[in-house]
């Protein structure tokens, strides 16, 4: 009779084992999900620092008029009036030479 219930008990453990290994929210799972929250973490810090440097160029631009004087000359190109604007081009290569120096 005692062999029966040790046998009986040892079948029990063995199907929790399984259980707890291979089940729905078996260890496997748990480790994965952790990683997976590790993961977010990073992702979430970098998007915080991200909305934080938006954040701050917001306020910069609602604030003063530099930054809007600086958004405007570099993407626009506007000028003020007593300002002379000079734009340097660089000449084209010329399709004549090659890399050599020889004509």
């Amino acid at each position: 009779m005692l062999r029966y219930v040790a046998l009986l008990l040892l079948i029990l453990l063995l199907g929790l084992e399984v259980k707890w290994w291979t089940g729905d929210w078996s260890m496997r799972e748990v480790w994965r999900l952790r990683q997976r929250v590790a993961e977010q973490k990073v992702e979430n810090q970098k998007l915080k620092q991200r909305n934080e440097a938006l954040s701050a160029e917001v306020e910069n631009l609602k604030s003063g008029n530099e930054a809007i004087e600086e958004r405007a000359r570099s993407e626009l190109g506007l000028v003020k009036p007593d300002e002379t604007f000079y734009h340097v081009v660089e000449p084209p290569p010329d399709p004549k030479k090659n890399g050599d120096g020889q004509h």
